[in-house]
């Protein structure tokens, strides 16, 4: 108990920072879900967009343009999944060679003494973010495939189907990609806050600084961005 006390009173600073940081992490990701429920934001209007997109497949017989596009898709979203292995290998390789990336820090302005137990802390932080990330790309990769074969099996102009039974078909394709776009995009935010990790390695105060910085740039992009400005004008004529 006393060894928990000491450690408290000697890196209060660093337990702040961190609790700052889970709070911006995992307090944006709710506040973004519940306000998408009500709000105009990217994901509800893209959903939307998605929506529509596959009401006007289910009207065309040659769908080549349609597979292509969920295509481009899939090979964005296995992009980012590749490349967060190599970043992910890229770690471990640093963790083996802590004592150099210290000495390298230690002559950056501002920069505050850490032991190395402490830089492997940051270090299994940034593994845990990019090892979540990973996941939510490879489940947005499958559900992309699984898109692809509701897309697949959608009923043809000619089928004896009902335009009800199309419409909810449609609405459930939609309701699939719009999940893959989702852990797409949970992934890319994890992305973000992974560099305002970046900051601990100097200093508490600049991660803290970096992890409000962050929450700052989202909730523009996903609340107040001109493209959602323009998207939103074009569902509306």
């Amino acid at each position: 108990m006393n060894e928990i006390a000491k450690f408290a009173q000697t890196h209060w600073e660093s337990i702040v920072a961190f609790v700052w940081f889970m709070v911006c992490f995992y307090g944006y990701m709710i506040y973004s879900q519940r306000m998408a429920r009500t709000t105009h934001c990217l994901s509800s209007v893209l959903h939307q967009y998605r929506q529509a997109w596959m009401e006007q497949m289910l009207t065309r017989d040659v769908r080549v343009a349609d597979t292509t596009a969920l295509a481009n898709l899939e090979r964005s979203v296995a992009f980012f999944a590749s490349s967060t292995m190599l970043i992910l290998a890229g770690l471990v390789t640093v963790m083996g060679s802590t004592d150099k990336v210290i000495d390298m820090v230690a002559d950056v302005p501002f920069a505050i003494d850490a032991s190395r137990s402490e830089w492997e802390i940051k270090l299994l932080l940034l593994v845990g973010l990019f090892m979540y990330a990973f996941f939510k790309f490879t489940w947005s990769l499958r559900q992309y495939g699984f898109c692809a074969v509701m897309l697949g099996g959608a009923p043809t102009m000619d089928a004896q189907v009902s335009g009800r039974e199309r419409k909810a078909f449609a609405i459930r394709i939609a309701h699939v990609a719009s999940l893959a776009a989702n852990n797409l995009n949970l992934g890319l935010r994890t992305y973000y806050f992974s560099l305002a990790v970046l900051g601990w390695f100097i200093n508490p105060w600049l991660f803290i600084a970096l992890s409000s910085g962050i929450v700052w740039v989202l909730y523009r992009r996903e609340f107040k961005s001109r493209t959602l400005e323009e998207l939103i004008i074009s569902r509306a004529e």
